[in-house]
């Protein structure tokens, strides 16, 4: 069962839409034990969620995502988790991953304006009195994400040919 755990698991990363009956064909299985292993790895925790990929940018909404790289004094016996708890507690935050390099935690911010996420930095995330520095980067495009390619691409032109 671990391999088709592993191939189910594969598929619904980049297609979290698909018919089960389909995966099931696609995987040599039934569709049966198919929805038996994905609800058993929803109840592990081994499958957190389903996300829809959106291309704000197309809606006219006004939307801003930010990568806050952020420098935490980690505490005795929690290191860093006691402050990302706190971090993550934030609805206006989507993401927090501990870091190797130059600082310890990157905070992905979303937010309407520029100036939200600047003020939510300045007044919510800067106070915290373990986080001791922050960068903040605006994403302005985005070229892909989450595997996808968020524009267009090229399609591929055959050359007639002709006998």
């Amino acid at each position: 069962m671990e391999e088709l755990r592993k191939q189910i698991l594969l598929y619904l990363e980049k297609h979290s839409r698909v018919d089960l009956g389909e995966l099931a064909v696609l995987l040599g299985s039934d569709e049966v034990t198919v929805a038996n292993e994905i609800s058993a790895m929803e109840r592990a925790k081994i499958i957190c969620g389903y996300h829809t990929l959106i291309d704000w940018d197309k809606t006219g909404t006004e939307y801003v995502n930010a990568l806050i790289e952020v420098k935490v004094t980690p505490q005795r016996d929690t290191g860093f988790d006691k402050t990302a708890e706190r971090i993550c507690n934030y609805p206006e935050v989507s993401a927090v991953y501990l870091i190797s390099g130059d600082f310890d935690m990157m905070v992905l911010i979303e937010g309407k304006t520029l100036q939200e996420v600047s003020k939510f930095v300045s007044s919510k995330l800067s106070p915290i009195e373990d986080v001791t520095g922050t960068s903040t980067q605006f994403v302005l495009k985005k070229y892909k994400d989450h595997g996808t390619i968020m524009f267009g691409q090229k399609k591929t032109e055959r050359m007639l040919v002709t006998p």
